[in-house]
Formats: C-alpha cells, structure tokens, sequence
C-alpha cells in the first residue's frame, strides 16, 4: 500500500534534479493513506537520486518526494485501506538504505563472527555495536577487505559502492556470498556471469520491497533494547539545505533526522 507523506500545509518535493518546490498536501487515492510527518531521515539514497545516479529508472516523474523511511500519523485514509485508520501513528520505511548499524547488531543477535568497515574515526563507535573485528577502510588491509583474523567470509552485506568483485572474492568461504544493497549495472553483470558459470561464491544484487511483518519485528527489538538507532543530528524541515549537505558529505555517523 502506498504512503504519500507530508506535513501540514506544505511538502518538500525535487521539483527537477537541479532544485526544490513547496505543493500542497495531496489527496490520499483509494489505496493510499496520508501520514503527517512528524519525522523523516535522509539517506545517501535520498541525495543520489537529486544527483540523476540512477535515472533513467528514479525518479520515474517529477515532482518527486524524498526521504525513504518516515515516521508519523495518519490523517486520512483511501476507501480501499482496510489495515490502518486515521489517527493511527506508524513507522514506515519506504526503501532499504542506512542499514549499516543495524546489519551488525543483527548479524551478532544471530551469534554471527562480525568483521565490519569504516572510517578510523567510527571505529569504536561500530565496536560499541558488537562488531568483534573492525577494519579502517583507509588502510591497505581494510580496502582488500582482509580480516585480521585471517577469517574468510561466509557472507558480506555490501552497503557500499564501488568496491569491485575481485576485492570480495579472494576473502569468501566455499560458498561465500555478497548480499548487494545498491547494486549497479557492473553488480547485475557479475550475478548473471556466476550464474552461467554455476560459480559457488556469488554475488547477490538485493532489491528489497519492504513488508510490514518485518518492520514490526525491529520496533520490537529496539523496545527491547537488543538494537539500537544513533542519531547523528536533527535538522527543521525549513533547513532541509543543512541535512542535505550533512547527508551528501558521507561522514555522518548515523541517521540524519528532518523534523517539521
């Protein structure tokens, strides 16, 4: 079911890859609920898409509404909604991205070895998450992705771009895998190569429709504090500009929160 999310009066849109536009709230369709925002964060998606990275596919038209994971209370709803009413508060997430905090805690819930990447300045921060190595991507082993355990990888969660396969594949199991979280025209070509060549590592382009059974699984976690969200900073809608850059930068050190 789709969510158009707004705030009252006004909602922030790409009115081009090249600026903003402030439009009036929309009318929810017959299988849409409205959610006043009360609070939204901004991903590297989020920034990519305003710089054209993967058009022609997004966006599909313009205007187009940022912002991949929301939270709020619904106004209204369409004729055809039957599971949510008007003045329910939910969390939604409308994409996959800013999940690499959350890939650790829940590889090490899974009583998974976690060997993870960063800058030295996050080092402890990931640490901190459960993360029993961590690599210093700026470092010669950190790029060649080399535990220091001398461990090979029975999967890897590739939040990241532009690290090529051939940096994955001397450091997989038998039967290692990469699971790719922003997977590109290269990724696509490499999953269809392995699959021809029966290869037993491969690499697996993941593109997630997310499903409600699973986001109500994490709000439990986080209840029970088993996981955890850090916030990097918050930002009024009206300075929506500040997130931007914060966001575009990359040295954010967890999620950057927009608030009306």
């Amino acid at each position: 079911m789709p969510l158009r999310a707004t705030t009252p009066g006004t909602v922030l849109y790409f009115h081009s890859l090249s600026g903003h536009v402030h439009v009036p709230v929309p009318t929810p369709r017959k299988d849409e609920v409205l959610l006043k925002v009360e609070a939204s964060s901004l991903n590297a998606f989020d920034w990519k898409i305003k710089k054209g990275v993967a058009r022609p596919i997004l966006p599909r038209k313009f205007p187009y509404i940022p912002a991949t994971d929301v939270a709020g209370e619904i106004i209204e709803v369409g004729s055809e909604v039957k599971n949510f009413k008007a003045g329910y508060n939910v969390v939604a997430i409308l994409n996959h991205f800013g999940v690499g905090h959350y890939a650790v805690q829940l590889a090490k819930l899974g009583n998974s070895h976690v060997t993870a990447t960063c800058g030295a300045r996050n080092i402890e921060f990931v640490k901190s998450l459960g993360a029993d190595e961590v690599l210093d991507y700026k470092t010669p082993d950190g790029a060649a992705l080399k535990s220091p355990s001398g461990r090979k990888y029975d999967a890897v969660i590739q939040c990241a771009t532009g690290i090529p396969w051939s940096t994955f594949e001397p450091n997989l199991a038998k039967n290692g895998k990469v699971i790719d979280l922003t997977p590109g025209p290269s990724a696509m070509l490499t999953f269809a190569w392995q699959k021809l060549t029966f290869s037993k590592k491969q690499l697996v382009p993941l593109l997630v429709i997310p499903k409600g059974e699973n986001l109500v699984f994490l709000v439990k976690l986080l209840k029970e504090g088993k996981i955890k969200t850090l916030i990097d900073s918050k930002h009024l809608l009206g300075k929506a500009e500040d997130a931007w850059g914060k966001s575009a930068d990359g040295h954010a050190t967890g999620k950057i929160i927009l608030e009306p």
